[in-house]
């Protein structure tokens, strides 16, 4: 519907305090809980230290690039990811709240995943895995049952889980620079003192040689696998936090004059950088886990154990600190790091949803918060605190990433770049603001090879999910809980879309003029 003669200006949009809190905040974002628990395991299968180099074509001709697109966009047109694509094409806002119902569905289970760091971090102090930390885990800790949707109630998930909602609420309630950035300049850098001490630690084990021989020699024969360079273009697009809404968001809030290329570059390489660091204390421990209890043979421990995924963390890891000399020590930093890093990227997720409420709807930043915050919580519980948690979780995780995510990023280069043609409008607004220019090479990345690599991606990932299905799960089961939130978020963004706003999305010029005075067609 369109804005009504009542409706009124929208007010100031609040900017974080300057170029470094804008900064912390995108790496917060940006370094999560895949960093430390994906990277390493999709670089040792697929060709060890020679993924170094898919990854880097992937970062530089994918992450990048798309990373500044979602810049572009957020700073240009000012607003949260519906209002931002309102201002794009009218038509357009139902795809800015498809992105803010992605990230409805990935943080009432991202919250879930932080209620088990929790549950772990006290459980590092007195190693209550015991003897079999996998039947612990599935077992007493999540009473794991079949795929279905269970009233049970686990409390041992729901009480930290709960107090993680109330902490997340509390963040974005407060003024952008008091709650959100303040809470990621306080624990990005415990996070990088924290791991950084887990890494130095892990170094030092008996057999971390063999972990480390085993992530970094590399087999170049892995790189005429196709599969290999999308598993890169999957990683980078994954770990960067990009195509959803949130670096959007994030951008929203610079103000006007703000370099956005330099900083981009920072917080790409600087998300690279910590996988990189998760990979060497990762396999370090796992090299000692090696050492240990598989006579030195990685080979043996990796058809045993799960080096990746929840399953690395919270059973494989377990498993290695019980043998570790001042073990509750090494668990807690392990799995205090799991928490922060997994909350700075909770926090910017739920901002996404909290900042389209508060454009479309008024809301002060508190209100917007425990409005939306309050149901997520809520659907967090009755969804992922009970004995089909993990499965819900997991199939969801799948879809909401493997799909929507990914289409998302399809969707949106078609609708910028294809449809409305924005492309040299967007470099040159990147370009007249920032040190670091932009231009055709750039336009092309984003305009055609990033929509094919992903649209690849993508239908590889339907048509595999139809003709294999996932995990052994039933189809029926696959169907309610996976394509059932993929529908969810289309029908979502179509109802939100069509709601009226409370302040007029078209009173707005986009800042600096383009074409500016003079020329003709802006940047070539």
């Amino acid at each position: 519907m369109n804005a009504s003669p009542s409706t009124t200006t929208p007010g100031p949009r609040q900017t974080w305090s300057g170029q470094w809190g804008f900064i912390v905040s995108a790496i917060g974002s940006a370094v999560g809980l895949g960093n430390i628990w994906r990277f390493p395991g999709v670089a040792y299968e697929n060709g060890g230290g020679a993924f170094l180099i898919p990854y880097l074509v992937a970062l530089l001709t994918a992450g990048i690039p798309i990373l500044f697109l979602d810049y572009a966009i957020g700073q240009r047109f000012r607003g949260s990811a519906p209002l931002a694509f309102r201002r794009i094409a009218r038509w357009a806002e139902s795809f800015g709240w498809f992105q803010v119902m992605i990230c409805f569905f990935i943080a009432i289970y991202y919250a879930a995943i932080l209620a088990w760091a929790a549950s772990y971090f006290v459980f590092s102090f007195t190693g209550a895995w015991g003897e079999d930390p996998a039947g612990f885990f599935v077992g007493s800790y999540l009473k794991v049952g079949d795929p279905g949707f269970s009233t049970t109630p686990v409390w041992g998930v729901l009480v930290p889980l709960v107090l993680i909602w109330v902490a997340a609420i509390i963040v974005l309630a407060l003024r952008l620079d008091k709650g959100l950035e303040r809470a990621n300049i306080i624990f990005i850098p415990l996070l990088v003192v924290a791991f950084g001490a887990l890494v130095v630690r892990s170094v030092f084990l008996p057999g971390a040689s063999i972990g480390l021989n085993a992530l970094f020699t590399p087999d170049f024969s892995k790189l005429s696998d196709p599969s290999v360079w999308i598993a890169a273009y999957s990683q980078i697009f994954f770990s960067l936090s990009i195509a959803f809404g949130i670096m959007i968001t994030y951008s929203s809030y610079r103000r006007r004059k703000s370099n956005q290329t330099t900083p981009g570059l920072v917080v790409a390489f600087a998300n690279s950088s910590f996988e990189v660091l998760a990979g060497i204390g990762v396999f370090s421990v796992l090299g000692f886990m090696a050492d240990q209890s598989f006579g030195g043979s990685f080979a043996t421990l990796v058809k045993e154990a799960r080096i990746s995924g929840p399953m690395l963390s919270f059973v494989t890891f377990p498993k290695v600190i019980s043998q570790m000399p001042g073990s509750w020590v090494f668990g807690a930093l392990f799995f205090g790091s799991l928490l922060m890093a997994g909350f700075t990227s909770m926090v910017s997720i739920t901002e996404v949803i909290s900042s389209a409420f508060q454009d479309k709807f008024g809301f002060s930043r508190a209100k917007a918060s425990v409005a939306t915050g309050m149901p997520m919580a809520v659907l967090s519980v009755v969804l992922f605190a009970t004995t089909t948690g993990l499965t819900s979780l997991d199939v969801v995780d799948k879809f909401a990433n493997e799909i929507g995510i990914v289409f998302s990023a399809v969707a949106m280069s078609v609708i910028v770049l294809w449809i409305k043609n924005k492309g040299s409008e967007l470099a040159y607004h990147l370009s007249s603001l920032s040190t670091f220019k932009v231009g055709r090479t750039w336009r092309v990345l984003v305009t055609a090879i990033c929509p094919l690599v992903l649209g690849y991606m993508l239908v590889n990932c339907v048509v595999g999910i139809l003709t294999e299905g996932y995990e052994g799960y039933p189809t029926w089961y696959l169907g309610t809980a996976g394509w059932g939130a993929v529908a969810v978020m289309v029908a979502g963004s179509f109802a939100l879309a069509a709601v009226r706003w409370r302040s007029d999305p078209e009173g707005f010029v986009p800042w600096p003029a383009y074409p500016p005075a003079g020329e003709k067609g802006g940047i070539r």
